[in-house]
């Protein structure tokens, strides 16, 4: 099956209250509606219940109550436990979504006639797998397990983030910039391509939030009616207002904003009403696009990474290797590690001769009885030395220990070979 074909996989991030779980449910229902049945999967292990079915739920595997009264451990603690503890188990997880992204079988031949082809049961391939996250966001994407199950589920399908913002808590410029700053960083943790999801705009249209992401003057001239108004603070006027402030949150806002400029160009903004169903369309469209971008742009990089990680592991295994051969050769017999010393060329012919009658004569002692004669020594000394420690520590009427007699016995067999 070729890239193109593989399910998109959209995993949706979002801060407590932002909407995040009934973005889930408008987005199974919408799939449900079109006969394109989603893949779901629930990590929110805190959660009492969803409003939809989920393939694969966290809280069958791990109870987070359980997790937090063993541990002794309080509500985020329990839900990153949870998540490491569930992390351990993404081979099952990708196993269970390869069977189920698999194409369908081939027709099988009936019983009663072998040349007639039956239709095989009904296997519809998914186009879409959905991941619900703790609303904890911090939880999720900077820790361990969740690096793992993105990375996980990145190097198998196009894996798209839905970052999922609050509409009406973003009308002021320095919530804005809080959640354009928090977008920023969960792109460059998790390398992924982002789509930015107003909810709720049944209560608070999003046209706003748009404006400001390509109009900069138009953020300005909001920052700049905030500040008069003494949105940041100030000191008491003449007539009883609030204006001026300090100016320091005026300049950082207005600094941030020039900084994100080129950020906000590689980021899809889409305004969406869960309640309603509004703009649940352009989201898809969006989703699609960006499955697109990750196969030419992210892929590849993926790719890459994982290339440079498989050559940084042969590179550690092949200098353990090396350290263990070392290791050996130091530890192995002084008759691996010396050398017979060179012979020495003869000159002239008187020399050979010579050479020849001494070693004719056994005037030169034979290297390897030289070397024999050696390592018994060693040997003998090192049983010597082994005995008379043995002697110190128990006396004379203590005897060896088991222990003792195999490394007796590993000594005979040394002294034998």
């Amino acid at each position: 099956m070729s890239t193109a074909d593989l399910p998109v996989a959209i995993v949706c991030v979002g801060m407590a209250g932002s909407g995040k779980t009934t973005f889930m449910q408008r987005i199974n229902s919408n799939l449900h509606s079109r006969k394109q049945i989603p893949y779901v999967i629930n990590l929110d292990p805190a959660v009492r219940s969803v409003p939809f079915d989920s393939n694969i739920d966290i809280r069958d595997s791990v109870n987070y109550k359980e997790v937090m009264r063993q541990y002794n451990l309080g509500p985020n603690g329990g839900i990153l436990t949870s998540l490491n503890l569930f992390a351990t188990k993404i081979d099952q997880i990708l196993g269970l979504l390869e069977k189920r992204t698999a194409p369908p079988p081939p027709p099988v031949p009936s019983a009663a006639n072998p040349t007639h082809n039956r239709p095989p049961p009904q296997h519809k391939p998914i186009k879409h797998i959905l991941v619900d996250t703790p609303g904890q966001i911090e939880v999720f994407v900077w820790s361990a397990s969740g690096d793992i199950l993105l990375n996980a589920l990145a190097s198998s399908y196009p894996t798209v983030i839905a970052y999922i913002i609050d509409t009406p808590r973003t009308t002021s410029t320095s919530t804005f910039m809080s959640n354009m700053l928090y977008a920023c960083s969960i792109l460059y943790k998790t390398k992924l391509p982002m789509i930015l999801v107003f909810n709720k705009t049944d209560a608070q249209d999003a046209a706003f939030a748009k404006e400001w992401m390509t109009d900069f003057e138009a953020f300005q001239a909001a920052l700049r009616n905030e500040e008069e108004g003494g949105s940041f603070g100030g000191v008491e006027g003449g007539n009883g207002t609030m204006g001026g402030g300090s100016g320091y949150m005026g300049s950082l806002l207005n600094s941030m904003s020039l900084v994100l400029e080129e950020f906000y160009r590689h980021l899809s903004v889409v305004g969406v009403s869960s309640m309603t169903g509004d703009g649940i369309d352009e989201f898809f469209d969006s989703v699609q696009e960006k499955k697109e971008e990750f196969v030419r742009d992210y892929q590849p990089e993926l790719e890459r990474r994982r290339e440079q990680r498989e050559k940084e592991k042969v590179a550690k295994r092949e200098k353990e290797l090396g350290r263990l051969m070392k290791d050996m050769n130091v530890s192995g017999s002084s008759k691996s590690m010396r050398k017979a010393p060179p012979k020495e060329e003869p000159e002239t012919v008187s020399d050979a001769e010579d050479m020849e009658d001494d070693e004719e004569g056994g005037m030169m002692l034979d290297d390897d009885e030289d070397e024999g004669e050696d390592i018994d020594d060693q040997e003998s000394s090192l049983d010597h030395r082994y005995r008379k420690a043995l002697k110190d520590n128990r006396g004379d009427e203590g005897g060896p220990s088991g222990d003792d007699f195999s490394f007796m016995r590993y000594m005979h067999k040394a002294n034998l070979g």
